[in-house]
């Protein structure tokens, strides 16, 4: 956790305390752009963050006092909060020891995760060690605690009592974390192996039976598809976190009410045993009314998330009263689902409240949104207020608890029935770097979260002015005191039923674009987190659940990233328009990473389709997100430069007819033997994974998520061009499925 820090020369007493401040919190006070540009923070910039987390930054004396006691902190207090890892002798445990105490005995007790105990004594003074500091006449000394030769992997607790026999004169506990110094990478992709897979927003698919988005059941029917069809061994999901599903501004995956639980409209409510049996869900869902709608919903050509939304939760309800009595009756499936909720702990709870206390409160007034419009005595999750309701509406948090249960049931299938059709990796996850500030998560839980400051991007080409995603910083300092705990949760929640994990910003680890009230995007800066434990504890997660992780690096990357993850075993995320040389021409396939995904594209890029007529450029200058013509005029000058560089690159690969053309300009539209030609570049790549996007698939022309834009784009609800049903019979799909099996084929990436 090392800031960039600018040298104390000319500087003022104020601003060499600002920076001392600055390097200690970890807060970058410049940093370079994609376009080789330094950027220095302005010094109030430094300032309000320092505030946000809690420093006095009124003055000099203010901030050596605060600098002051943070190094008190961390030196005088026996152990650290969490200590994080590697299983290996020479594993940097430590603890902080008082001079005065070098001639005790130390004796160092490990409660291991299975609940066994061992202890070792050691002589305090002979330990190795890494380090001295001292605080007036006090002196503290930093020691290495030896860890056993067959330390397991797992959370563990570790105590330190230092004395002597009948006299303890001081003693601490922590949670130690051992944990691989690789992540979890499936066998097939040992040596030389490399593997293929679909990429598919799951609201999007179209099906003759759901009712109006993708569902886990029609999950079920593509996996089997995908296998048979194009012999390949995952499909890649968007999020599935749980949103708000409103329109224009609640439909995102990547801006969840909450990364712990799961989005219900993917529930197939016809596939729940209790809907069968439930007289009132039954009877309303053979109405004509209930059919009529969810034939409109099937049919439309975007998802409606209000209308599924307010249909399913309806629906549910209605079977949730049949479920009710049967756990009451004492079934199976009640104490199971009693079980569940029992394990679920203190997330569940939190959320279902808040999931309560929303609903009450809209339905007392419509204009209610969001909980910060709440009664003031609701704000705080802990309030008396809160618990008094939460025990009023006891069933009703139950409601919500059962749809999660059946959500997870359904999700859990879905990943057993993909291995079991032949996907060798099967579901590949998306876990998303944002929360709603408006959600579940930051309402329950807002001590991890930082006020007062926003998440962002730095400029670049694509947003010149920068990028403020308006949602909070996490506060990494509350994380790593509580060993990480939501850390860890969020991690296996999203593991679930999948054999592989995309981390959104996989730079989160590493540093965040922090951008505090008051300031515009550009003028941000970067805010350094506890990388190596956060890196150590995925790989942990990731060989416990046996999940293959991909880290989505792509924007402003420092080199020191990609090489920890690299050492980590953590795949890297290509994209096919950014991978390009200083000249501007398109990297050859040998140039591409080993350890690495690549794709042809992701939601918030154009299609191979779209990108050649430029229809991302159109629908930005429709949305009027470009502020001047010239803009228009210069993103239409590199696109052209784009098409140039591909159609050469192609050529230099031996991938195009001799008797093509290879002007680009003559090409109006995307060919059929250019995006044939374009999927063989990729998967001739060395790069462990390759990805197709389901839109690619199909040869749609229009992107999921147009950045910047809300109501002037329908973000998130584009849905598949055809049929599930009709898959293997329509000659599009049909005839892309055939070009990206030979191609799998032929490159080695087959999963037969």
């Amino acid at each position: 956790m090392t800031a960039n820090v600018l040298p104390d020369e000319t500087r003022t007493a104020y601003e060499n305390a600002l920076e001392a401040a600055a390097k200690l919190w970890g807060i970058d006070l410049f940093y370079w752009d994609i376009f080789g540009k330094k950027h220095h923070a302005k010094p109030e910039v430094v300032s309000a963050i320092l505030a946000s987390l809690g420093v006095a930054t009124g003055s000099v004396k203010a901030l050596n006092a605060g600098i002051e006691a943070k190094h008190i902190e961390e030196w005088s207090t026996l152990l650290p909060a969490v200590e994080v890892v590697g299983r290996h002798p020479q594993a940097p445990a430590w603890l902080n020891l008082p001079d005065t105490l070098e001639g005790e005995s130390l004796l160092v007790t490990f409660q291991w995760e299975d609940g066994t105990v061992t202890a070792y004594p050691h002589a305090a003074g002979t330990l190795e060690v890494l380090g001295r500091s001292s605080f007036g006449k006090q002196g503290y000394s930093r020691r290495r605690i030896p860890l056993p030769n067959d330390t397991p992997l797992g959370y563990h607790r570790m105590r330190v009592d230092v004395g002597r026999p009948g006299y303890v004169a001081a003693t601490a506990e922590t949670d130690l974390i051992v944990t691989p110094d690789r992540a979890y990478q499936p066998p097939e992709l040992a040596g030389e192996g490399k593997l293929a897979g679909l990429g598919v927003s799951l609201y999007g698919l179209r099906s003759h039976r759901n009712w109006g988005c993708g569902d886990f059941t029609d999950l079920d029917a593509l996996c089997q598809w995908t296998a048979k069809e194009l012999h390949a061994s995952f499909v890649a999901l968007n999020p599935l976190h749980i949103i708000a599903n409103r329109l224009p501004y609640n439909a995102s995956p990547y801006l969840p009410i909450s990364i712990y639980f799961k989005n219900y409209l993917y529930i197939d409510i016809e596939r729940i045993p209790e809907f069968k049996t439930a007289p009132l869900a039954q009877r309303a869902f053979s109405t004509r009314g209930v059919q009529a709608r969810i034939e409109k919903l099937r049919q439309d050509e975007l998802v409606d998330y209000e209308g599924l939304a307010r249909l399913k939760t309806g629906m549910l309800a209605l079977t949730f009263l049949a479920f009710r009595k049967e756990w009451k009756n004492g079934s199976a499936r009640g104490r199971a689902f009693a079980t569940w909720v029992e394990e679920q702990g203190d997330l569940l709870d939190g959320y279902t409240t808040f999931c309560a206390l929303d609903r009450v409160q809209h339905r007392m007034n419509p204009e209610v949104w969001i909980w910060q419009d709440w009664p003031e005595e609701y704000w705080d999750p802990v309030s008396e207020a809160v618990k008094a309701f939460a025990k009023r509406r006891k069933h009703l948090r139950l409601f919500y608890a059962w749809v999660q249960w059946i959500a997870f049931q359904q999700l859990e299938e879905a990943g057993k029935a993909a291995v079991s059709n032949g996907l060798a990796i099967g579901l590949y996850h998306d876990l998303a770097l944002a929360t709603d500030h408006c959600g579940a998560d930051v309402w329950r839980q807002r001590k991890f979260f930082v006020t007062g400051c926003r998440v962002g991007a730095p400029p670049d080409d694509f947003s010149p002015e920068g990028q403020d995603w308006s949602f909070p910083p996490p506060n990494f300092l509350e994380h790593r005191r509580t060993g990480y705990k939501l850390f860890r949760e969020a991690l296996r929640r999203n593991m679930t039923a999948g054999g592989a994990l995309r981390i959104d910003h996989v730079m989160r680890f590493f540093r965040l674009y922090w951008i505090p009230s008051g300031f515009s995007a550009s003028e941000g800066t970067y805010v350094r987190d506890f990388s190596e434990d956060l890196v150590r504890i995925l790989a942990l997660e990731s060989v416990r659940h046996q999940v293959l992780v991909v880290g989505e690096d792509l924007g402003t990357v420092e080199p020191a990233t990609r090489k920890t993850l690299e050492r980590f075993g953590i795949l890297s995320y290509r994209l096919f328009y950014f991978e390009r040389g200083s000249d501007g021409e398109m990297n050859l396939p040998e140039k591409y990473p080993a350890e690495a995904l690549v794709a042809t594209s992701t939601h918030d890029l154009p299609t191979l389709a779209g990108s050649w007529i430029g229809r991302d450029i159109e629908a930005r200058d429709y949305a009027g997100l470009l502020p001047v013509h010239e803009v228009y005029e210069q993103q239409w000058a590199e696109r052209r430069k784009l098409r140039q560089a591909i159609l050469d690159a192609l050529f230099a690969e031996g991938l195009m007819p001799s008797y093509y053309t290879r002007n680009a300009s003559e090409i109006p539209e995307l060919t059929g033997e250019l995006h044939n030609a374009v999927v063989a570049y990729l998967a001739r790549t060395p790069s462990k994974l390759l990805q197709l996007n389901q839109e690619d698939l199909t040869k749609q022309l229009d992107q999921q998520n147009l950045p910047g834009s809300t109501g002037q784009y329908p973000n998130w609800r584009r849905k598949m061009s055809c049929f599930l049903e009709d898959l293997t019979s329509d000659p599009v799909v049909a005839g892309s499925a055939a070009m990206f099996r030979h191609w799998l084929h032929d490159t080695g990436r087959e999963d037969r």
